[in-house]
């Protein structure tokens, strides 16, 4: 009977990961279409507004995605020309990672 209560207490617990990371991609989703829209094809497959704006399911083939952690903190200041500067929390900064990497089909963790 122990057993089966471990067994069962794992299995939500695993499950409140798995929602924890929905949730935290979710989020990552609503501040890319916040403030990245406007340019940006921000979900699995449509298209950027600006033809200088690259899809945000294609930042995994140019860069590995840990690496815009630092430019994401700081405001990121190249892009293209008339890209506008934001600057993001910590809590921001891990959502909007963690929606790149569920949309990106090439991306590596």
């Amino acid at each position: 009977m122990a057993l089966a209560i471990f067994f069962l207490v794992l299995g939500v617990l695993a499950g409140r990961g798995e929602a924890d990371e929905d949730s935290l991609a979710s989020k990552g989703r609503v501040l890319a279409e916040k403030y990245c829209a406007r340019c940006h094809g921000v979900g699995r497959d449509d298209k950027s507004a600006h033809r200088a704006a690259p899809p945000f399911r294609t930042f995994a083939l140019n860069w590995p995605l840990e690496s815009l952690e630092e430019a994401l903190a700081e405001g990121i200041v190249t892009g293209h020309p008339d890209m506008p500067v934001y600057q993001f929390e910590p809590e921001q900064i891990a959502a909007l990672i963690e929606h790149l990497y569920d949309i990106s089909d090439t991306a590596n963790r």
